[in-house]
């Protein structure tokens, strides 16, 4: 799953920023201020990183620095919307800037943008009859559109990008459902099963014994 990283400090603003991204199926962890901002960086890599130049503890400025310095993709979303504040954003590295206050359509389109130019959203997918748009989270097989559940998409994705590798059931549950694996195997196996069946992958789909699942993907 993409992992964002927002760095805002007005709390109703980073809420419903967290919440339509969540929604639109991506990871969205939020942090208050420069100090916090810095620390998740430290300790996390994310896939982009959405930050506000006016901060408490640390400037977004100084921030940008050392952002730009990992290599993450950022977006600045700023109040500070004159032309030289732009200018100077883009010029230290960030990947776009968006001035508040914005639609958050707007948002959601520079988000997408970004992650398809630093190639970390994919293009489409296909294997056999079946075709994946990460992007807009739509299945097809044959042709037609296939209704998964935003677990179920997750967990497919998970598959289709370490295909062919036996994934234990502990590493799939925690990497889809972002918590720590209890060792009950219901969810995990029921949402495999629909998987199974909506996408009549029951041979592609396989039980590792004692382990977990692979996803068998042969060209």
């Amino acid at each position: 799953m993409t992992s964002i990283l927002l760095i805002e400090d007005d709390t109703q603003i980073s809420r419903l920023i967290n919440s339509t991204l969540t929604v639109e199926g991506y990871h969205c962890e939020s942090a208050l201020d420069g100090q916090e901002g810095a620390d998740r960086i430290e300790g996390k890599r994310y896939d982009l990183i959405l930050l506000d130049l006016m901060l408490p503890k640390i400037s977004g400025y100084e921030l940008l620095d050392y952002i730009v310095s990992t290599g993450t993709p950022v977006i600045i979303i700023s109040a500070m919307g004159q032309v030289k504040d732009r200018i100077r954003g883009l010029r230290m590295g960030a990947d776009d800037y968006l001035s508040k206050p914005f639609q958050i359509g707007e948002l959601l389109a520079r988000v997408e943008t970004v992650l398809r130019r630093t190639k970390q959203i994919q293009d489409k997918i296909t294997i056999g009859d079946v075709t994946i748009d990460p992007v807009s989270r739509l299945v097809f097989k044959c042709g037609k559109q296939v209704d998964l559940t935003v677990k179920e998409f997750d967990l497919l994705i998970e598959l289709v990008r370490n295909k062919n590798v036996a994934l234990s059931r502990a590493r799939l549950y925690e990497a889809v459902w972002e918590e720590e694996y209890s060792g009950e195997t219901r969810t995990l196996d029921s949402h495999i099963q629909r998987l199974r069946k909506k996408l009549d992958w029951n041979d592609r789909i396989v039980t590792v014994f004692r382990i977990g699942y692979r996803l068998e993907v042969h060209k």
